[in-house]
């Protein structure tokens, strides 16, 4: 073993003289232990919600969207298309169209994003599971039928057990806008409410599900026409063959279409997550790196306590840079330590509530307890912050003492 370690090894363990050095060194590992154990159950917390987020917007949303780059509707013809809807690496090809209206329902009015979709979507998204009030059907016989999110459901005061229908209204381009009666310029459909989703608080608020051909009439285009081609890959497609797939179907369709990925469909919502748990990991950081001061005090009066010891090393012909690596190596083993067994108990104790999810949600939630999903790469983050910030801490006292 080397001369610094050697002697920096041996004043961790070794009894001081002042028994509130030994008390200080000792709270300061507990507080990086907590600190660290800290960080990675947090964020495997984190990790666990991001999970049910994505799960529920995946099953509203496709693996990819294929849209026109200004937004207008499309219809898609053509040898690429048709490629698309005989490749083998994709387990269902639907279309949606999408548009703004205008809802009434027993006066109440609300503004929602209609989305209207075809028989693929409705067979076979995973949105049977989201239903909190009634059946998911979009058609009852050949009666059309609506699917709302529970916020848009609450400002509308809609429900399937109330047969009123829903209204919808969209500004008709056939007709001539009266100044005098502007609801004879609007065209209009009605249906009953089918269903009541629940997918996240932001969908809630202005989700609504039709069948393509009931927007189309409302919209006044024509059955062909439609906003977005969604596709589903088939299940045991690896990312790297989804992403080749994607890539292709971009250079064949060229600049005037745009093929969009899970992340690119909600680019913002996807954004704002990683901000936040980039946040999460900066608060938890400086509360373990105010923890970490504490070996700045602890340090300090250990050199202080060892200037015999320093003056013996000196005399023996040790350098300022072997005493100085000797206290900076102290330091730092006192955070090592520290943060080895926060390690230890943060991984274990999100082991285990990830297998038997032992803290409970309080309410009612979409899952019974704390959701957590451990990732090694935020295992990993959390040691390298850790191990600098004691690094750094313990750098201080070392240089302007020793």
């Amino acid at each position: 073993m080397k001369l610094a370690p050697f002697i920096a090894w041996r004043y961790l363990f070794a009894r001081k003289s002042h028994n509130v050095i030994n008390v200080i060194s000792g709270i300061s590992a507990l507080g990086m232990a907590v600190g660290t154990a800290a960080l990675v159950l947090i964020l495997s917390v984190y990790n666990g919600f991001d999970g049910i987020i994505r799960s529920n917007l995946s099953d509203a949303d496709p693996d990819l969207s294929v849209c026109r780059s200004d937004g207008r509707r499309f219809v898609p013809e053509g040898p690429v298309f048709e490629s698309v809807f005989d490749d083998t690496r994709l387990s269902s090809v639907g279309c949606s169209l999408s548009e703004d209206v205008f809802i009434v329902h027993e006066g109440r009015q609300a503004v929602a994003k209609a989305r209207g979709v075809d028989f693929v979507f409705e067979e076979e998204s995973g949105m049977a599971k989201h239903v909190v009030l009634g059946d998911w059907a979009l058609h009852l016989g050949d009666l059309p039928l609506a699917a709302l999110g529970t916020g848009l459901a609450n400002k509308l005061g809609a429900s399937p057990r109330w047969k009123t229908p829903l209204s919808l209204y969209y500004p008709s381009g056939a007709a001539a806008f009266s100044a005098s009666n502007p609801m004879a310029s609007l065209s209009r459909e009605q249906l009953l409410v089918g269903s009541i989703l629940s997918i996240n608080a932001d969908e809630d608020e202005g989700l609504l599900i039709l069948p393509i051909e009931t927007l189309s009439s409302l919209l006044g285009c024509t059955r062909e026409e439609v906003s977005a081609v969604e596709l589903r890959f088939s299940e045991g497609l690896s990312a790297r063959e989804c992403r080749r797939f994607a890539r292709e179907l971009r250079r064949q369709l060229g600049p005037d279409f745009e093929v969009r990925d899970r992340y690119m469909q909600h680019e913002a919502l996807y954004k704002m997550m990683r901000a936040e748990k980039a946040a999460i990991w900066l608060i938890l950081a400086f509360v373990v790196l105010i923890i970490a001061l504490n070996i700045f005090g602890s340090l300090s009066m250990l050199i202080i306590e060892k200037k015999e010891d320093i003056a013996t090393l000196k005399a023996m012909g040790a350098p300022d840079s072997l005493i100085r690596r000797v206290f900076v190596l102290e330091g730092w083993l006192v955070s090592l330590l520290g943060m080895a067994v926060g390690l230890l108990i943060g991984v274990l104790l999100a082991w285990l509530q990830q297998r038997f999810g032992f803290v409970k949600m309080p309410g009612t939630f979409i899952v019974d307890a704390y959701p957590v999903v451990l990732k090694w790469s935020d295992v990993l983050l959390t040691a390298a912050s850790v191990a600098l910030i004691g690094l750094l801490v313990a750098l201080s006292p070392a240089r302007r003492h020793a």
